[in-house]
């Protein structure tokens, strides 16, 4: 944490949560928590789980998927990590490992986000959006209300409006999904980018 305004009961929950160790038989990297909070933030930021690259340096989003997300957002990355703004936690908040025999991360681990998010979420009140990147992320906050796929979700993004705003995850790996769906960009980019002009600076 910087210079950020935490009250104390939010600094003893973020404390429980660093030094959380439920999962720690599996992660292969050992457990170290990855997220960015303060009271005072509007947006709320919730992915899949911290890559490699995150998990070693500490810093969310710190990789191409975090590049191609604040192009998304147009932000800076000043501005994509202003604390103050800006929440980030993601659905499993430790580095999961990778997955066997395959490219790509294993899942976040399920017992992460029931644990912690209903907590965090508690503990951030002036929270007016909330991005959901990824099947994970929509799974767990929009429940049954999410569609039948994740191009069924992000198409149907006004529904959840203005609470949440669905989104795919902006992993080199989901080019093709893109390039399936270019309604994305030219809908929902510049949906998104409006929305986020209406939050408080």
């Amino acid at each position: 944490m910087s210079d950020l305004r935490v009250n104390s009961s939010l600094q003893s929950l973020l404390d429980r949560v660093r030094a959380c160790t439920v999962c720690a038989a599996h992660l292969p990297l050992g457990p170290r928590p990855i997220l960015r909070v303060s009271e005072t933030a509007t947006l709320l930021i919730v992915g899949q789980a911290p890559g490699r690259r995150v998990h070693e340096t500490g810093i969310p989003w710190n990789d191409p998927s975090g590049d191609r997300l604040r192009s998304w957002l147009n932000l800076t990355r000043d501005e994509f990590y202003d604390e103050r703004r800006i929440a980030i936690i993601p659905t499993g908040l430790c580095y999961p490992g990778k997955l066997p025999g395959r490219g790509g991360d294993c899942p976040p681990r399920p017992e992460c986000a029931p644990l912690w998010h209903p907590q965090l979420r508690a503990a951030l009140p002036r929270i007016q959006l909330t991005l959901l990147i990824g099947a994970y992320a929509q799974g767990y906050y929009l429940g049954r209300r999410a569609g039948t796929s994740l191009a069924d979700t992000v198409g149907r993004w006004s529904e959840y409006g203005p609470e949440f705003f669905p989104l795919p995850h902006p992993s080199p790996r989901n080019l093709n999904w893109l390039r399936r769906h270019p309604w994305f960009e030219t809908t929902v980019l510049p949906a998104l980018r409006a929305r986020i002009l209406t939050l408080p600076t």
